[in-house]
């Protein structure tokens, strides 16, 4: 099956698109979408048949054809929003667009038709606090979660309840985690095969661990461990965070130190270890990992390039490859495989 990634490039109203060498991890250069409005958040739907681009310009949700041979795009629908969005995903079952608004303090979530085109009005729109960063169901697909990054919104984590026929949330009890420091939860991801949940704490410049109750939807902490080397003075700030297929090695972007924290992952208890902090391209706010977990991808949004990395399988260490030039403010990098055979 062929593998292709996508870089928003927000500053340059356009979606550029590589074919990804599963063997090498070269990119090569299949074209672009041009998307009028600073394209920034991409999600795709399960199938990987549709791509959703949120346009943070213009204030608007469109959805896209994959073609499963070239991973080329064609537009199907475009629906305004009332604010710009900053986070994009589909539910489990991929009936839904789940939306995040920083500064329009809430989340919504979107139809999808049977082609795969979003639709409004929305299910679901909910007012919560300036902050909300990520917003994604677990994969019972029965809860959600919305964290809100510190200072600028209240440093909590809101827990619902999510209704995967109707796209409607309802607030869990109880409703929310607070961390007791001022980390700022950010972005999430979830083991591959354990009831955890990992955040990036965008002030905190760490990554917060925590046990989910597949019953109650409840989040429980278990450890939090920096992304910064120890007597680091300067400003940091954490921004995406990922981790590998099998669950073995676990990634956050540090801009301002300017690099890719590695951890890696206690396969029992889901514990992490720090590992080395690679330099990156200058302010990482996006990297995506390839889906057979050997190749990691950072973009600076300063420099508006990217770099690839090899992880290596049995430390984690990621070693530079190549970079690539993208354009003006690369904000998502998402990576998929594509076709049936």
């Amino acid at each position: 099956m062929p593998t292709f990634m996508y870089v928003s490039l927000q500053g340059d109203d356009r979606i550029l698109i590589f074919a990804v060498n599963s063997r090498t991890g070269a990119l090569t250069p299949k074209g672009e979408a041009k998307v009028a409005g600073g394209p920034a958040p991409i999600a795709i739907n399960p199938a990987r048949q549709n791509l959703y681009i949120g346009r943070r310009g213009t204030k608007q949700l469109s959805s896209f054809k994959i073609n499963q041979r070239t991973g080329g795009l064609t537009e199907t629908a475009t629906v305004a929003l009332d604010t710009d969005p900053c986070w994009l995903a589909t539910d489990r079952k991929g009936r839904f667009v789940l939306a995040s608004y920083y500064e329009g303090m809430g989340v919504s979530v979107h139809p999808i038709g049977s082609d795969g085109s979003v639709g409004a009005p929305p299910a679901e729109k909910r007012q919560t606090f300036r902050g909300a960063h990520s917003f994604q169901t677990d994969p019972t697909n029965k809860f959600a979660f919305v964290p809100h990054i510190a200072g600028r919104g209240p440093n909590l984590i809101l827990q619902f309840k999510f209704d995967e026929l109707t796209g409607r949330l309802t607030p869990n009890t109880p409703d929310r985690v607070t961390p007791p420091e001022q980390d700022g939860p950010r972005h999430f991801c979830f083991h591959p095969s354990l009831n955890i949940l990992y955040f990036s704490n965008e002030q905190g410049c760490s990554v917060t661990g925590y046990h989910l109750d597949t019953s109650s939807g409840a989040l429980r902490p278990f450890q939090t461990v920096s992304t910064l080397p120890v007597g680091f003075q300067g400003q940091n700030s954490c921004s995406k965070i990922q981790i590998t297929p099998s669950g073995k090695f676990l990634y956050a972007a540090n801009r301002g130190h300017d690099s890719i924290a590695g951890f890696r992952v206690d396969a029992t208890s889901g514990r992490l270890s720090a590992l080395d902090r690679t330099p990156s391209e200058k302010v990482p706010r996006a990297f995506s990992i390839d889906p057979e977990g050997k190749f990691l991808y950072s973009a600076g949004i300063e420099s508006g390039r990217m770099t690839a990395f090899k992880i290596d399988q049995a430390t984690g260490k990621l070693d530079p490859m190549d970079t690539y030039p993208l354009g003006q403010r690369p904000m998502w990098v998402l990576i998929t495989r594509l076709g049936t055979g």
